[in-house]
This record gives C-alpha cells, structure tokens and sequence, in this order.
C-alpha cells in the first residue's frame, strides 16, 4: 500500500501471478512485443511530442507499468512518469484508477481504438508517421479475457480478511497438491476390484489393473496411501532406513492396508504395474537375482566355503544341504534361510529400480513347493520369500519372471540344477517320472501366479532352465513344453491379462529351429543365454570385444523377433574369459589358465587381471562399460546375469567381477542409465515392433492348430536313453494337492493387528481339479537320479497295477 495521503492512492492490488517458470504453450511463448527484427520502437506517451530521444537496444523488450496508475500529484495534474500510463491517468481524458495503468490498454469503454485483439500499444495509430508495433497475432498472446480477468478492479477490504482467507486458500492448494497427484497416479487405477481368485466365470479384462479389497478386523479400515519418489525415506521390516535414490521418476508405493494396490512405477519410461507392458515395444530391461533361492557356488561362495574342507566339499545345493543339516552347531538347515534372509533384501530391488532397471528374474527350485524320499533340500522355506519378492517388486514397480531352475532329477546335471551330475528329466528310465512330477510343479506355480493378486507383478514364467536338448532331443522338449503350455492357460486363461507369459528355453539350439513349432500359441517368449566366456579363450584386451555382441547376437535376435515372435536373454554377463571363483564349479578350475577338469584346455595366462577389480583403470572399466552397452543394445530384451555377488569369506571381496551388475554399478563399468545402450551397435536395419496380435494376446492367440497338436502329443513314444515309455516307471494323478502359502498383512494403524485381505486360495482355476502325480503303490521305482545307464524295475508293476497308472483319481483344489 502507499503512504500518501489521498484516501483514493489506498487501493491494494494482489500480486501478479508472474514466475520464472517456462509455459509450453502457445500462449506464454508468444514471440515478445515489440519484433526484436525491428530496429526502432513506438512507445505510447500523452501526445507525439512528448517523447524523450532515448532509444532502447535493439530486441529490448518495452517496460510495463505494474503498479496503480494515478498521478504522482492530485493537487497538481501533470503527466505521471509512466508513458504507458499517462493519457489515461489524467482524469480530463477521463481517466481513473479502474481504466489507468494497464486497464487503459483495453478501455472497454473505449470503442474504436481496442477491437479485436488485445494490443500492446491503444495508440499504436496516434501518429501516421510512426510504425506502431502490434502485440503478437490473436490466438498466440494472452488474451484480453486473460487481462481482464488478472487484473479485476480490486475491491476495498481488510487486510486482515485478506491474510486468513490467503492462508486457508494456500492450505486448501497444498492439501489439493498432494491428495490429487496420489488419487490419479495411484488409488484411481485401483478402483476396479478384482473378481474373487477362484471364480469359475469368464473374466473381461478392460485394463490389467487388479487388486483384492481388505476388510478390517477390529480396528476401522483407514486408506493410508504411503508412496514417496527420489530421496524420500524406506524403513524395512527390521527397522532398518535406507534413502529411496531413483533419478528417472520413479516411485514407490505400499500400503498394508491395500496391499494389492499395483500403482507403482519403476520409471517414468516403464509402465507402471496398474498399465499394460506393450512387450516388442516397452524393454525389457533386467537383471537377475541368482544364488538367492537357489544357490551357486560362484555366487555365494562364502556358504560353500565353510564346507570346502569336507570330503567331498560341498558342490551344489544337495551337498550343501546335507552339510548344513548335520552342521546343528551353527544352525542346522536353517543357516539357509538367514541366507534368504540376508542375501538379497528390500534394498535391493529399490536399488534396482533406481539403477533403470524394470524386470527381475527369480530362479527358485522345485523344493519351494515340497521334497520327497530323502531329497535333503529346505523345503517350502524359499517359496515364503519368494512371496516377499513379489511384495518388494510390486513396491518399487518392478515385474517378475519367475524361473523354475531346478527340476527334479536334474534337467542338465550343472550344480544350478540342485545336483551336479547326470540328466535324469526326459532321460534315462526315471525321465518320465520326472517330467510327470515337473509338469506337476509347474502347475502349481502357475495356479498360484494367475491369481488376479499377483499376475501383474509375476508376469513371465519360465517354465525350465537350460535343459539340454542335445541329450533330451528336440521331439521330446517341444512336446514337454506344450504340455506345460496348456497347463499354464488352463490355469489362467487365454489372452493378455490372464496368467503369465510362458518363456521357453532354446535349449542351446539355434533360435531358427523353434520357428513356427507352435503356431499361434499365446503369448510365448523364447530364452536364449548368450555367453561368450565358456568357449575359446583368449587374452585379447577387453577394448576388442565393444561390437562382439553387435556381431555376434544383433542379427540373430532381431530375425528371431521377426520370426517367432518376443524374444529374450534370460542370462549375459560381461565376461568374455572364464576366469572367476568356481565359476565352472567348486575346484573345477578354469580354461584360460588351463586348469579346467574337463578336457584339455592349454594356458592363456593368468586370471588376476580379469578378476582384481580393484586394480581397473579407466580404460579397462570404459572397455567394460562398451561391451555391456553392446550387449544391452543387441539382446535388446534382456536380463544380465546376475544382480549380485557374494563376496568370498577367504578374500573378504566378490572374486566374480564379471557377473555382478551392483558391483559394476557402483565402480564405473555399468551403465547409470541403460537407456545409453541404445544405437550402441549402430544397426542400420533392426527389428520393427509391433508383434503380431496373437503373440501378445490378441486375435488368433492360443489357435493352435489341431494338427500341431497331435503332432506334439504328450508324452512322446519314447525317451533318450530309455526306449518305449510305456515301459519306464510313471506316477498316477491320484496325489492331494500342495497348498501354497499365501502372504499375510499387518494393518498400518497398528503392528499387532492383522487385516482381512483376500491373498486367494492359490488356485486360480476352481475346475482343475486333478490330483498330483505320486507313485502307485504295488509299482517300482528308482532313484529319480539314478543315471541314464541303469535299466528299468523288472517287472515294472505287478498284478493290474500297470494300467492304473493312465487313470485319474479326481481331487478338489486347496480350500480357501
């Protein structure tokens, strides 16, 4: 307000609504009046003769007046400073304080002068002989409804009134700020409740959205919505904090009281978990999470190294187990689950998110549902913190591909199997059996993760891990794999948004011999491992190897997109030599230092310049950096192997530099953004989405024809070192079901009370109604990892027992 002492000078303006912000409109980036092209300007004054000769630089911009418009003088009238104002403010010309200042420059009561559009010059015309510059064209300034509506005459009121109802207007604005952008970004698309799990109705999908809705006990059920972006505080469920970091606009979002609320988002580029992945154009950009719920000895090697001395030290996870259980001193069996526990955390999916990353792949083995016989694995122990990942990935906006590595009786005989040793899945006289037992196993994950509380964050299912179709034949994995097929999508349906996509591993054959093996099959992706460091070795410096990848997988990945349809790389890394900690296994050696156990394998050289990552120079690191970039670049749909490496407890630090992406994140040689990798192969020619419908979900998926069909009828006539399978031992689908458990919730208003939330029944299809496979009991068995070699029970059954193996003995789902 001013001090003069003319009661009419007392009028109080609110402020202009001027920042510093950049408006991406037309409106507020309207090009600047007067045209900066011009060399000389027009400045309104009382009359033509008035102006001074004081030029402005050339593109200056003209002041304008802001403040009220009365003469400096009410005695004595005379021309205010202010050009702009002048006419206007002298109450002769009729000017007052409601048509003054910037009022005048469009007097409504005016008439002639101001028509059309808002003009920053009224007298732009005053004098024929100057060039009066208009205000930008109409449509591409502000408007003269805009002005009027900024500056209303203000009205005659307390200060007092103005402040409070300022401070209530400013409350309401950060209330509004703050509720709004949560209700649209993450309540609203969870509005649409789920239809309950074991509902045997068809279900009509509008959007991928789906949530269960809690009920309270005891206590009212109150909606805290809890979500937070970069820098914001995580506490975990120990009580231990940790700072949120996600640069790429990223958020978090968890609510125990709404514990199926599908609203966060790994980054503003990836779909958050409430919108639909548009595989073949969203990336895939993952990681794995290898040797948390299914262990490896590079991986983890501090576990293993506590055997080591034992004869024979532990080399896989069945060994290991068998240690741990008489180990009772230090635990027991149970030292496995402080590994679960511990190994990866909340912290690390956070962390996964903030490094660009959208997808994790979750191996777990067969024994998170159950074990039989004397199979010394922990069982069920892993299966609850599986359901842990699906509760940190649903936080962070992450999705999963669960990947069931271990198959019983081996599926490759590698320690990552369970047991290191010889194939007995599709081979051998127990290859049957097994692949009974498997295909029953993956039914039960996939009933559990087609429930509609967990689809959208358990998206991919692989169904096998590297089995060997070298050993097992071609014939006999395709027909596996459609039989898992058709288990999957009796689970969850068919079309997108019912159940998972089904991922099928290569087997280590070309991508081009799986082409057109199945014909429309819904929503199938194929798997690949792409290494380079378990063949050849050489001592090439790293810098060599930045278009590898380009070279060696571009061209082949984008046919196989064109061909068969989503493709991905289930596992990479960055090595590019075979050095490392038992990464061939525990004391097998390796090839570039000619150790390696298995063949002759003549010296390269020494591994410690590829494994003493504390040594990296620049150079090496960037060397790295390259290749990751090209490898990214070339798989394009991708998952590297692996998140994480343990450090070894006998050199205190992680003797696998090669395959941890943490560790490369945290020391310059993976890429802060993985968005980088993109044109690091320079491909002139890539792959073009968008995917056929029926890849996808779409028209024609799962139109299998009758043909194909029969042609991969289940179960093949005969088995890789076993013969006619009508001979070999099987199971008959008489068994109870294995329940999996479901997680359960503490309500937000209080640590001791529990929520009523529908977790589901973990059987998404109440008409499967199958029992398990299980032995008939007048039958014979073998070991289910007897070997290849060993021959059949003789006789195999005895009395009728044989042909009761094909009957199916009806039993009822798990009870809600």
């Amino acid at each position: 307000m001013s001090n003069h002492p003319d009661p009419s000078r007392n009028i109080s303006y609110d402020p202009l609504p001027l920042t510093n912000d950049d408006h991406h409109t037309t409106l507020y980036n309207a090009p600047p009046s007067p045209d900066p092209r011009l060399s000389s300007f027009h400045t309104p004054m009382s009359n033509a003769g008035t102006l001074p000769d004081e030029s402005l630089p050339l593109g200056a911009a003209q002041p304008r007046f802001m403040g009220q418009a009365l003469y400096d003088d009410p005695s004595a009238i005379g021309i205010r400073e202010s050009f702009a104002s002048s006419t206007n403010t002298i109450p002769a010309q009729g000017g007052s304080e409601y048509n003054s200042s910037l009022y005048a420059l469009n007097n409504p009561s005016t008439t002639g002068r101001f028509e059309g559009g808002y003009r920053d010059d009224p007298t732009d015309n005053y004098d024929a002989g100057e060039q009066g510059v208009p205000m930008s064209p109409v449509g591409h300034a502000r408007v003269l409804e805009e002005k009027r509506a900024t500056y209303a005459p203000p009205r005659a009121k307390s200060m007092r009134k103005i402040m409070i109802l300022g401070i209530i207007a400013a409350v309401i604005l950060i209330i509004l700020a703050v509720v709004i952008p949560v209700y649209f970004a993450v309540i609203k698309p969870k509005t649409d409740t789920a239809e309950d799990s074991n509902s045997s109705e068809d279900q009509s999908h509008h959007s991928s959205s789906s949530a269960a809705t809690p009920t309270s006990t005891g206590k009212p059920n109150v909606a805290v919505a809890v979500t937070g972006g970069d820098g914001s505080q995580i506490t975990m469920e120990d009580g231990t904090q940790f700072t949120y970091h996600n640069s790429f606009g990223g958020y978090w979002y968890w609510d125990e009281n709404d514990p199926f609320n599908n609203g966060a988002r790994a980054q503003s580029w990836s779909p958050a978990l409430n919108e639909t992945f548009q595989y073949g154009v969203d990336k895939i950009r993952g990681v794995n999470l290898g040797g948390w719920l299914n262990t490896e000895p590079f991986i983890v090697p501090a576990l293993y190294e506590q055997y080591i001395n034992k004869s024979p030290p532990a080399v896989d996870e069945w060994t290991l187990s068998q240690y741990m259980a008489a180990d009772t001193a230090n635990g027991g069996i149970n030292q496995m689950e402080t590994h679960y526990k511990t190994f990866i955390t909340e912290k690390d999916f956070a962390e996964i998110a903030g490094a660009g990353l959208n997808f994790v792949r979750i191996p777990i083995g067969y024994w998170a549902i159950e074990v039989r016989g004397e199979e010394p694995f922990l069982p069920k122990v892993s299966w609850t913190y599986f359901l842990k990942a699906i509760k940190w990935a649903r936080k962070y906006g992450i999705r999963i591909n669960l990947d069931l590595h271990a198959l019983p009786g081996s599926q490759n005989g590698w320690n990552h199997s369970g047991r290191l040793g010889t194939i007995n899945f599709l081979n051998g006289p127990m290859g049957y059996a097994n692949a009974q037992r498997s295909l029953d196993y993956i039914r039960i994950i996939a009933e559990f993760i087609s429930q509609s509380q967990y689809k959208d964050v358990v998206a991919i299912f692989g169904i096998i891990n590297e089995p060997q179709a070298s050993v097992v034949g071609q014939d006999a994995l395709a027909r596996f794999y459609l039989e898992a097929y058709n288990i999957i999508r009796t689970a969850g349906g068919t079309g997108n948004g019912n159940g998972p996509y089904v991922s099928i591993h290569d087997g280590f054959l070309p991508r081009t011999q799986w082409v057109d093996i199945f014909p429309n099959v819904d929503r199938m992706t194929l798997d690949s491992h792409p290494y380079l460091c378990f063949n050849q070795q050489s001592d090439a410096d790293m810098s060599t190897y930045a278009q590898t990848p380009c070279k060696t997988w571009g061209s082949s990945v984008n046919n196989s997109m064109a061909s068969f349809g989503l493709t991905n790389a289930g596992e990479f890394s960055n090595a590019v030599t075979d050095c490392g900690l038992w990464l061939n296994g525990v004391n097998l050696g390796t090839r570039y230092e000619g150790t390696y156990t298995d063949g002759n394998w003549p010296q390269v050289g020494s591994c410690d310049s590829w494994t003493d990552w504390q040594s990296y120079d620049d150079d090496m690191k960037n060397s790295i950096l390259n290749f990751a970039l090209a490898s990214m670049d070339a798989l394009q749909d991708y998952f590297f192997w692996t998140w994480k490496i343990g450090n070894s407890s006998v050199t205190g630090k992680v003797e696998t530099p090669a395959w941890s992406y943490q560790l490369g994140y945290e020391n310059g040689w993976m890429p802060k953004d993985p968005r980088q990798a993109i044109g690091a192969c320079h491909n002139s020619s890539p792959w073009q989405p968008p995917l056929s419908a029926w890849q996808t979900g779409g028209t024609g998926a799962g139109s299998i024809p009758a043909s194909v069909s029969s042609a991969l009828a289940w179960p093949p006539a005969t088995l890789s070192n076993a013969g006619d399978v009508t001979l070999l031992p099987s199971y008959t689908p008489t068994g109870v079901i294995p329940t999996l458990s479901a997680p359960t919730f503490t309500a937000a208003q209080s640590s001791s009370s529990t929520i009523s939330v529908n977790v589901g029944n973990g059987w998404a299809n109440a008409a499967d109604t199958q029992g398990v496979f299980v032995e008939i009991p007048t039958c014979s068995y073998l070991d289910p990892w007897i070997g290849p070699t060993a021959a059949p029970p003789s006789p195999l059954c005895s009395g009728s027992s044989a042909a009761s193996a094909d009957a199916s003995t009806i039993t009822s789902p798990p009870s809600s």
